[in-house]
């Protein structure tokens, strides 16, 4: 579905991605990991067609995502980004109708019955089929979060980017998250999310991309991506019983 090819990104005269190279296809949820400033955003931006590549090549479903329109990348994927203002007061529902505008630019109750429908399902989803009716403004940071998601989820898009979409989500509804994005995977789409918690990574992904100041490190299933050397050398950390504690000079992995 998607070829990344010796992908370069600049940020004014700054690399912040280079030569990352991947492919991958529906069907998958893949994390992409890495400490702050790894790359991670950046690279998802250029993905969704929002930041431009100083070098290499971007395809989806065999075509340059530097030639699709607007329209065509919104019908091909949905985009979930870390920071998610929203410009004015809206019903709950009216934000998620904003993930069908290609479909039906209109409000909620304007929109065709199996639009409706198609919004309905996805708050539900989200766990936010409650929220129905209240304006956002009243929402609670975590409340606001699931139905972000519910209007990334109402797209017909076959790829998902969601950057750190477990942002201001207790455990439950991270938990929960994850496994509706695994439910995605299994109706064939293909998620890439940026996550921080690698713990959650390494139970709910398919797949673990490791990014380190813009170089792709690893690249592979969670206990080959995420091994004891990558764990030390890319987050300072090491894994006791699976549960991650921080490298310190007395506490070191060889």
């Amino acid at each position: 579905m998607i070829s990344v090819s010796d992908l370069h990104v600049k940020l004014g005269k700054r690399p912040v991605l280079k030569q990352v190279s991947f492919e991958a296809a529906g069907g998958a949820v893949i994390g992409l990991v890495g400490p702050n400033g790894a790359g991670k955003s950046t690279l998802m931006k250029a993905i969704a067609g929002l930041l431009p590549p100083s070098g290499g090549s971007i395809t989806l479903e065999g075509e340059n995502i530097a030639g699709l329109s607007h329209k065509e990348r919104a019908e091909r994927m949905s985009w979930l980004p870390q920071q998610r203002p929203v410009a004015w007061n809206l019903l709950a529902e009216d934000l998620v109708t904003l993930g069908c505008y290609v479909q039906a630019a209109s409000t909620y109750e304007r929109s065709p019955a199996s639009i409706r429908d198609a919004i309905d399902q996805a708050l539900i989803n989200a766990d936010a089929g409650h929220l129905r009716g209240r304006w956002v403004s009243e929402l609670s940071g975590g409340e606001l979060a699931r139905v972000h998601l519910a209007r990334t989820l109402v797209g017909t898009g076959q790829l998902l980017l969601l950057d750190e979409p477990c942002n201001a989500l207790d455990i439950s509804h991270q938990l929960s998250l994850m496994e509706m994005l695994q439910q995605e995977a299994s109706n064939g789409r293909l998620v890439i999310a940026a996550l921080h918690d690698l713990q959650l990574a390494r139970r709910f992904c398919d797949r673990i991309i490791v990014l380190d100041k813009g170089d792709l490190i690893m690249d592979g299933t969670p206990q080959d991506a995420l091994n004891m050397r990558v764990l030390a050398s890319v987050f300072g950390v090491q894994d006791v019983e699976n549960r991650l504690e921080r490298v310190t000079p007395n506490n070191s992995v060889s």
